[in-house]
């Protein structure tokens, strides 16, 4: 991982609208959205949005990149007290459909979860629209717990959270691309 710049954006942006393109071929909503946004959420890399890249190293690409905010949705955690714990917020995260029995995305929340711990927070939070096979996805796939459910102009908005905790197993990894199984052993 490392933060993307905006060297990067057009690759970022082809991958956004790969990951779009995935979903339409799969009849999946949001894919249209994807691709209106895609140049909008590329340019943020390398500028004021901490995005950060997951690097294939072997194919000099981008498999995936993340967004990690110093403080969680307004929208999912409302009170400012608990807004304000120490936590960072995972969003944006978009993976290159070549990548997907990589498991890119775990690799990114894992490494979110090491690099939060490591920033001194307690809280890694990230949140999702109304998407069940994504809820489903985070929760049993990736260990994430469901903890807020708020309606918001007529859809149902999820919010996640997990301990900031270290990752030992990501130096064994090697940060490379290639791992079979998501979720720590």
């Amino acid at each position: 991982m490392r933060p993307a710049t905006a060297d990067d954006r057009p690759e970022i942006e082809a991958l956004i609208r790969a990951r779009g393109d995935w979903m339409r071929d799969r009849g999946m909503p949001g894919w249209r959205r994807l691709h209106d946004l895609a140049a909008e959420l590329a340019g943020q890399a390398g500028g004021t949005a901490p995005v950060w890249a997951a690097i294939d190293e072997e194919a000099d690409r981008i498999a995936g990149i993340v967004s990690l905010y110093d403080q969680a949705s307004p929208l999912l955690w409302p009170d400012e007290e608990e807004r304000n714990q120490p936590s960072i917020f995972l969003a944006t995260a978009f993976t290159d459909p070549a990548y997907r029995d990589r498991r890119t995305g775990c690799l990114m929340a894992w490494w979110a979860l090491d690099h939060a711990y490591h920033l001194g927070r307690i809280w890694v939070r990230r949140g999702t629209g109304p998407y069940p096979r994504l809820v489903d996805y985070y929760t049993k796939e990736q260990g994430w717990t469901l903890v807020k459910q708020v309606q918001h102009k007529g859809l149902t908005a999820y919010g996640f959270q997990r301990r900031a905790e270290p990752q030992p197993h990501l130096p064994d990894l090697g940060m490379r691309l290639g791992i079979g199984a998501c979720r720590p052993s």
